[in-house]
């Protein structure tokens, strides 16, 4: 049986909003968009770094997107695909994940 670590409660992340999460040396961030949850490694597919200048600044201002700091790359939430910037095309790296009990959990 796979053991489930669990991330942060789905009540830390409410609608229209992002959140950084590391563990360990593993830097990830999840969004919340709609009552849906994406969770991504938070990595630039650029540059290798961080997307955020800010703890959880993850969104664009109309949060819309998800937006990169250094670059202002712009991709969507629900798929991670850039769609503006110096990595049009390329993707963030999805991470899989369960909810249990109202934890986001991974492998």
């Amino acid at each position: 049986m796979t053991t489930m670590t669990p991330l942060f409660s789905i009540s830390e992340l409410p609608d229209n909003s992002a959140k950084g999460i590391e563990l360990g040396e593993r830097k990830l961030f999840a969004v919340n968009q709609k009552g849906n949850i994406y969770l991504y490694e938070n990595r630039c597919p650029h540059k290798g770094i961080p997307l955020e200048w800010m703890p959880d600044t993850f969104l664009d201002l109309e949060k819309q997107f998800i937006q990169c700091a250094t670059h202002g790359a712009l991709f969507t939430i629900d798929q991670g695909l850039c769609i503006a910037g110096p990595c049009t095309g390329a993707k963030l790296v999805p991470i899989s994940f369960e909810v249990i009990e109202g934890q986001v959990c991974i492998a």
